[in-house]
């Protein structure tokens, strides 16, 4: 009987540890797609981490102050596959982002697309935003 009872809590032990390790959001769960915006700024940091990528970005008001936004992308796994690389967004890089608003108003955003402004190139981002993967949902 003990026996059982160990390959029984030995089986529910593995099969709980083979769930997934958190629920993944949907776009409408955390931003508002009435709530269109565009960022002119300059990456202060970029963060390549699953499921999303985060580009904090310094942008500048029309005062002349500046705002610290977060924008979430892609995994980076799906960013690579769109044409970015490690290299892509060094700290001081001048980007322009289309993206969504998050619904609370907080200086977070979800990225469409990134256009380079130096060179106008233009990257999808990969996320979660409508028309992110470059028409491919």
């Amino acid at each position: 009987m003990r026996k059982t009872l160990a390959i029984a809590a030995v089986c529910v032990g593995m099969l709980m540890s083979s769930r997934p390790a958190g629920a993944h959001h949907a776009f409408a769960a955390e931003f508002d797609a009435s709530r269109p915006l565009m960022l002119k700024g300059t990456v202060v940091k970029w963060e390549l981490v699953n499921p999303h990528s985060w580009i904090h970005l310094d942008v500048k008001n029309p005062d002349g102050s500046v705002t610290r936004w977060m924008v979430e992308g892609g995994s980076p796994n799906s960013l690579f596959r769109l044409g970015f690389s490690r290299e892509s967004l060094p700290k001081g890089t001048e980007i322009v982002v289309d993206g969504y608003q998050a619904k609370d108003g907080a200086n977070r955003a979800v990225g469409k697309d990134l256009t380079f402004a130096k060179d106008g190139k233009r990257l999808f981002m990969g996320g979660s935003a409508p028309g992110a993967d470059g028409g491919n949902n």
